[in-house]
């Protein structure tokens, strides 16, 4: 299993550079409520219909994980060393879930690869 950031599903869904890095987990990933979130943003503000995206992401094997009280916890206690560093609270959501599961995360943010936060972070790009 592995946590994959909103950065890395919007990178295969668009066919972005490092898009072949997600395709190779995203048969054993898993989604962040909150990340998800980030993507159908991503879709809507493009002017497509939210719904028909999670209908076809619904349509993958990737697991979508609610984010809940044991996981705000945990995002809360990483702002203190994470939101300097300009990680947002989806960013700190997808970290949570890794931690609580004891799994990667997967990203295109380069700003990951030197946290030192208890959890394995590998970057697509």
């Amino acid at each position: 299993m592995i946590v994959l950031d909103a950065s890395a599903l919007l990178a295969f869904l668009f066919r972005e550079v490092g898009q072949e890095r997600v395709a190779e987990v995203v048969e054993r990933s898993c989604l962040s409520a909150v990340n998800l979130c980030e993507v159908l943003g991503r879709f809507a503000r493009d002017r497509h219909d939210p719904v028909e995206v999670l209908s076809r992401i619904r349509e993958t094997s990737i697991e979508i994980v609610p984010f809940d009280a044991g996981q705000a916890v945990l995002a809360a206690a990483l702002a203190p060393v994470l939101r300097p560093r300009g990680l947002s609270l989806g960013d700190r959501a997808c970290l949570a879930l890794a931690v609580s599961r004891g799994v990667p995360a997967l990203t295109a943010d380069r700003a990951w690869i030197d946290l030192d936060i208890g959890v394995e972070v590998r970057v697509i790009r």
